[in-house]
């Protein structure tokens, strides 16, 4: 038997369905317990009061990053609870998810932003207090709601709507990759909505950051959001992240990693597998990186280290992103060739012309 969480059990989208919030979380009581970041809020703690005047809303703020401290100090924190509401941005929504998890709640979830498809996905990814990523959280299903306000992401700032772009390109450029060869159904079914992921985006992207709250602006948020989302949910983990998200993961092994967002450094991780796809021998890399390198620019995605803003680098930094990025059990190894850290390394300095390393 296979188990597949492909989808929260319910999807709410729309402009102002905050206000129906409460008829879907009466049957789980009225002691909710919030989890979000100070800003998030400061931002939208009266609108969610407002919404719920039957609740009793507890407030918990997860901090910088979803940590294991952070976790255990708010499962503590989380007394006579009957559900949760993640709030915010991929960190608030996988912490929610996290400790509704470890207490046996449901789980909602409220997207601030349209930058991952962390709303969506059964999986809590873990950073250390350095922002280092750790490792990826199975959970065993996927929230019980989610709650797509486009007014609350349409308040976001613009530059989450582009790396939320650059994140739900990946799904794409990593599943054709790693499962492009499977016969499973679901995950063949998986593939093709990754690359109808793609077209969208390189379609629609620049309209809709021309057009914020417009029918562009709503297809791409659905995109990164919901879309990606059921990439992974059909595919599973055989619609596995790949080279890109192993070169972010070992980007945040940089103390400056906080200065890019996980969609921008995963854009960026796009071109350094494309670029080593390229290294391997296949031509095609070179035609899809370029008509990459186009669509960046459109629309602000970065290009190189350098755009990434992680301030001054040496050959001994991008080194240890190298070898993070190929250590043993990192997803760089499930492209067909083997990469080394030197390969890796390459890859990285290709495009960094003017840097001195």
């Amino acid at each position: 038997m296979e188990l597949t969480t492909i989808a929260p059990q319910r999807l709410v989208r729309g402009w102002d369905v905050l206000n129906t919030l409460g008829e879907y979380l009466q049957p789980w009581g009225t002691r909710i317990f919030v989890i979000s970041g100070d800003q998030t809020q400061a931002r939208f703690a009266q609108a969610l009061t407002y919404a719920l005047p039957s609740f009793t809303l507890v407030w918990g703020n997860y901090g910088l990053d979803c940590t294991e401290v952070s976790h255990r100090q708010l499962v503590a924190q989380a007394q006579s609870i009957q559900g949760v509401i993640g709030l915010g941005g991929g960190k608030a929504l996988d912490m929610a998810k996290w400790v509704a998890h470890t207490l046996h709640l449901p789980v909602a979830t409220l997207p601030t932003t349209a930058a991952t498809c962390a709303a969506w996905a059964p999986l809590s990814n873990v950073y250390s207090a350095a922002g280092t990523w750790l490792y990826g959280l199975p959970l065993p299903k996927a929230p019980e709601l989610l709650l797509l306000d486009y007014n609350l992401v349409l308040s976001a700032p613009p530059r989450t709507l582009v790396a939320g772009i650059g994140d739900g390109l990946a799904k794409w450029y990593e599943a054709s990759v790693s499962s492009g060869q499977q016969e499973d159904a679901l995950v063949m079914g998986a593939v093709q909505q990754a690359r109808t992921l793609r077209d969208l985006l390189l379609l629609k992207g620049q309209q809709a950051l021309a057009q914020p709250g417009g029918t562009a602006w709503t297809q791409v948020v659905d995109a990164n959001i919901c879309l990606a989302g059921l990439v992974g949910g059909l595919g599973g983990d055989r619609c596995r992240t790949v080279a890109a998200h192993a070169v972010h993961n070992a980007l945040t092994t940089l103390s400056t990693t906080r200065r890019s967002l996980h969609g921008e450094k995963v854009a960026y991780g796009i071109l350094i597998q494309l670029h080593l796809e390229e290294m391997a021998g296949n031509r095609l890399a070179e035609i899809a990186r370029q008509q990459l390198v186009t669509f960046y620019r459109q629309i602000g995605l970065p290009l190189s280290l350098r755009d990434l803003h992680l301030g001054p680098l040496d050959r001994a930094m991008l080194t240890q992103v190298a070898q993070a990025a190929c250590q043993p059990g990192s997803d760089v190894h499930l492209l067909p060739f083997t990469v080394t850290p030197q390969q890796l390394l390459q890859a990285m300095l290709r495009d960094e012309v003017g840097l001195r390393l």
